[in-house]
């Protein structure tokens, strides 16, 4: 039931990306959040059962791709256990050297500020070090178990 009604609640998706010591890191996530202006600050929350994600803590910095319409493909394949998730995955080092996904409507660098219980679910959350976006891009979202676009701000117009 809870699942149901909390997906009325429109999301964005992301993949959360590190340099590991053996290759790229990386898992999708839809709980990200803007935290703070002052500290500049962004949150998003890993499963507990998550592989990635105390791989990614050891590194301590990462980088939250904000995936872009396109990229239904790339939250699917990141959300997958025990496949190499980079394959033919276009991507570059972002300024703090974390994986920077080709084509994102937006990126954060970080660097792990605190971690917090949140049930089945760690709470993270990130200071931001650098970040970006591409203004041409809209953002993939997940509405009620189904991923949509948003319609762009030229639909608000009237």
């Amino acid at each position: 039931m809870m699942r149901e009604v909390l997906g009325h609640f429109v999301t964005g998706i992301v993949v959360v990306t590190a340099a590991g010591p053996d290759g790229p890191l990386g898992f999708t996530c839809q709980s990200f959040t803007s935290l703070s202006l002052d500290p500049p600050l962004v949150s998003f929350a890993p499963a507990r059962t998550s592989k990635t994600w105390p791989r990614i803590r050891e590194v301590g910095k990462f980088c939250v791709n904000v995936l872009a319409v396109e990229h239904q493909d790339l939250s699917i394949g990141f959300a997958r256990s025990g496949v190499d998730k980079f394959a033919g995955v276009a991507w570059r080092p972002s300024p703090f050297g974390s994986p920077l996904l080709d084509g994102v409507a937006a990126w954060i660098d970080c660097e792990l500020w605190a971690e917090h219980d949140g049930g089945d679910h760690t709470i993270v959350i990130g200071k931001v070090l650098d970040l970006g976006a591409d203004e041409t891009r809209l953002p993939l979202l997940y509405y009620r178990g189904q991923y949509t676009v948003a319609a762009g701000p030229e639909a608000m117009q009237r």
